[in-house]
């Protein structure tokens, strides 16, 4: 196993805030598997996993550029819209149920800024490491889905193919941050 990326700027995702796009893409294929009827059309991030499906496998660099094709023609309220559908509370940058964001308010609160940052990057290990977990669980669910749905209509084989090409890119960035040989 390598090392952990300590360095910000060395980093796929920089902030727990970051990461936000990776859990709307596995909170996707969770739906996804729940509902073999859901095709892109359905989904919360549409514009998203239109934009990987014509990126492809290996058309992009990183999870952020794939993600980002597809909303770079959406609104302000496009966006807004779409991440609390995909169950998040907008503002507080907090996924319900998946971190807390007042860790660092009481570590700063009990003493210093270097305490706090420590905290929060040790936060941010922690939260990658767990959505790592995460999406691989999701990725080898979606390929089992894949196998077993061959004769499901064009409309969900892409869609579920979108999300194969999100999810593999989403473990490559992280498998990346976190040090982990691929």
């Amino acid at each position: 196993m390598g090392e952990y990326v300590k360095k910000k700027k060395d980093m796929n995702f920089q902030s727990v805030e970051a990461l936000q796009q990776v859990v709307n893409v596995v909170n996707e294929a969770s739906a996804a598997l729940n509902d073999k009827k859901r095709t892109i059309r359905e989904s919360a991030i549409p514009e998203v996993l239109a934009g990987a499906l014509g990126a492809g496998i290996g058309g992009v660099g990183s999870f952020a550029a794939l993600y980002g094709l597809g909303t770079v023609g959406l609104s302000a309220a496009g966006i807004t819209s779409g991440l609390a559908a995909a169950g998040s509370i907008v503002g507080g940058g907090m996924v319900a149920g998946v971190f807390v964001l007042a860790l660092p308010v009481a570590a700063l609160a009990a003493g210093g800024v270097g305490v706090a940052a420590k905290l929060k990057n040790k936060q941010l290990r922690q939260e990658k490491e767990r959505l790592y977990k995460e999406a691989l669980q999701k990725h080898e669910a979606i390929i089992k889905a894949m196998k077993e749905e061959a004769d499901a209509t064009k409309e969900r084989m892409d869609y579920l193919q979108s999300l194969n090409i999100l999810l593999q890119q989403a473990i490559k960035d992280l498998q990346k941050d976190l040090g982990i040989a691929a």
